[in-house]
């Protein structure tokens, strides 16, 4: 590491979590139950999965009164967001330092993103929608392909099981907030059934602060419709048939001036058929094929219309072989683009073949994986992974990898006119990472420090190397190091609290330039006390960052800020329960994009039957 202060952090929480079990050898070893999808593509215990996880369950959310993905996420270690404006406005998730684009979101194992932008729609994805989230730190190209540079995010929507039940939620609150949404699912002999609907509406506060040239003084509101299902059928024991989909409407307004109204408009439509089959009892095989649109339209003095499309297949065999597995998987993936701007009208393929292998010999854990993939656009890139876990303990275990990544440029990058160059090339990174976790009897601790090198990235440079870009191109000039130390405690303190705390010490910079990476953050974190007595459950959080900058020169500086947020959730009778927010306290005034509105101090309330 470069960082001196990163040094000295990892040094010292290093010798913490060692310290730890020493003080504690008499106590039982860790209770770790939880199961992690996305890691390898297959269901696998946390404590066999190498890579740095965390799961927010449905329990966490439910409790928390969040109320977007977005908000949910800002409170986890190594994840920084920005929005220009409020919840509906477009929204950056940062991880580990990589941008929005370096990072892969799927829906139930589907890929959703713009194939213009090249990231997910995180202002439009309905929190109501979601039954838990995986995040999986550190570059997954191996297993998923181009874009995970930083890391996978995977939503999971609620799947049908047991007898009918219903789930019915409503919410009100700050700046004219109201949301109303509805379910079902169970499970009727070999058909299994989830589905849900649900409408949101605020009237929103102004996106824009005076000094943009785009300033307007009125609300920006929203309207949010959205609808999700899954349905499952079990053709005979071990062989299964999935449908997945999901539609969501949403209006949301925008400044662009004083005197013109301006609102965009965002459809995404996700659908996915799927067979599971246990072809012996060795041998799962598992076929999926998919489809992803976003249509995004943009409305003010001139009109904009954008309509990406991924249609994805997938062949994947996991063969058990003893307490070891080998995965084998091919994929297919088609981009395509419609839009009223006739250069971005264009469409490439990626055909792709993966292997990985992960191992378990006493307390010794060990994953490897290759992955080819060949794109009609960018050519044929090889990646590579290797991961190795040991258990010094039961409770305490070391982690060590080494991966290589890629990013492919986005058709904005490559078409748009004015700014894409048709030759730029895929971003490559290559990813190095050690990490300890200590769990035992209510007791968390954990650290991993990592170094992320970044070559061919694409900025948009000025002047441009090629004639005719008067306002510069995005081309292949960068190399970023995104490096740093997560920690993060959590600790049982008798029976009715639990303080939780992260720490991120990262240092994501322009090797080019020596300039720090826009709007991210040397240092940020968050700490959470909870409460909990009988049917009632409470909790106070503070999120703090460190100043960033607004722009690759680092010219515009953001202030750091930390805000307090408090939360309750109080479960009154069989099956409900009731759930109030009080997000900024102390009404801090700050800006995560500059000259644009963050949110001052509002409260919400909500109320829902059905909560298990």
């Amino acid at each position: 590491m470069t960082s001196p202060a990163t040094r000295q952090a990892a040094l010292a929480s290093l010798a913490l979590a060692v310290a730890v079990p020493a003080a504690q050898a008499q106590v039982q070893a860790p209770v770790l139950n939880s199961v992690v999808v996305t890691a390898t593509r297959t269901p696998q215990a946390a404590r066999d999965v190498v890579s740095d996880t965390l799961t927010i369950d449905a329990d966490e959310i439910a409790r928390s009164g969040a109320g977007s993905i977005t908000e949910v996420l800002q409170r986890q270690r190594g994840i920084e967001i920005t929005r220009n404006g409020g919840s509906a406005t477009n929204s950056n998730v940062y991880l580990r330092g990589a941008n929005s684009n370096q990072v892969i979101v799927l829906l139930d194992g589907v890929r959703i993103a713009s194939a213009t932008s090249g990231a997910a729609a995180w202002n439009a994805i309905p929190l109501g929608a979601v039954e838990r989230i995986e995040v999986v730190y550190g570059p997954l190209s191996t297993i998923y392909g181009a874009d995970a540079i930083g890391g996978v995010i995977q939503i999971f929507t609620k799947k049908g099981q047991g007898p009918l039940a219903l789930d019915a939620a409503i919410l009100a609150g700050s700046y004219g907030t109201r949301a109303a949404r509805a379910g079902v699912s169970g499970q009727a002999g070999a058909f299994s059934y989830a589905l849900n609907a649900g409408k949101e509406r605020a009237d929103g506060f102004s996106s824009t602060l005076p000094g943009l040239s785009s300033y307007n003084k009125d609300d920006d509101g929203y309207e949010r419709k959205h609808a999700n299902g899954q349905l499952a059928w079990q053709v005979a024991p071990g062989h299964e048939l999935t449908a997945l989909l999901m539609h969501i409407d949403q209006e949301s307004d925008f400044d662009s001036g004083a005197t013109v109204r301006a609102w965009n408009t965002q459809k995404l439509d996700t659908v996915a058929l799927s067979s599971r089959n246990r072809l012996s009892s060795a041998w799962q095989m598992t076929t999926q094929a998919s489809q992803a649109r976003d249509k995004s339209g943009s409305f003010a003095a001139s009109a904009s219309q954008i309509d990406t499309k991924q249609t994805m297949y997938s062949w994947q065999n996991d063969i058990a072989l003893g307490p070891d597995t080998l995965q084998l998987l091919a994929e297919y993936r088609k981009e395509e683009v419609e839009a009223n701007t006739a250069a971005l009208e264009h469409e490439r393929s990626t055909k792709s073949l993966g292997a990985s292998y992960n191992m378990k010999r006493g307390d010794h854990l060990l994953a490897a994986a290759v992955r080819n993939d060949d794109s009609s656009q960018y050519g044929s890139k090889n990646t590579g992974s290797l991961g190795y876990g040991y258990r010094l303990s039961p409770a305490l275990r070391l982690n060590a990898s080494y991966g290589s990544s890629f990013r492919a440029p986005t058709f904005n990058e490559l078409y748009y006119p004015g700014y894409g160059l048709e030759s730029n090339r895929p971003e490559q990174g290559r990813n190095r990472e050690i990490g300890i976790r200590f769990e035992q009897n209510g007791t968390m601790l954990g650290a991993t420090a990592y170094r992320n090198k970044l070559t061919d990235l694409l900025l948009n440079t000025t002047p441009c190397p090629k004639p005719g870009f008067k306002n510069g191109c995005a081309h292949n000039v960068a190399h970023a190091t995104l490096e740093g130390i997560t920690l993060s405690a959590r600790q049982q303190l008798g029976s009715a609290f639990t303080l939780e705390a992260s720490a991120d010490l990262q240092n994501p910079r322009d090797d080019s330039t020596g300039k720090q990476l826009q709007r991210r953050a040397k240092r940020h974190g968050n700490v959470a006390l909870e409460y909990t007595a009988g049917s009632l459950r409470g909790g106070a959080e503070w999120q703090v960052s460190g100043y960033r900058f607004d722009d690759a020169a680092n010219r515009n500086r953001l202030g750091g800020y930390g805000l307090l947020n408090l939360y309750a959730a109080w479960y009154f009778a069989p099956s409900w329960s009731a759930t109030v927010r009080w997000n900024n306290v102390a009404d801090k005034q700050y800006e995560v994009a500059r000259l644009y509105g963050t949110a001052g101090s509002s409260v919400y309330a909500g109320l829902r039957y059905g909560y298990k």
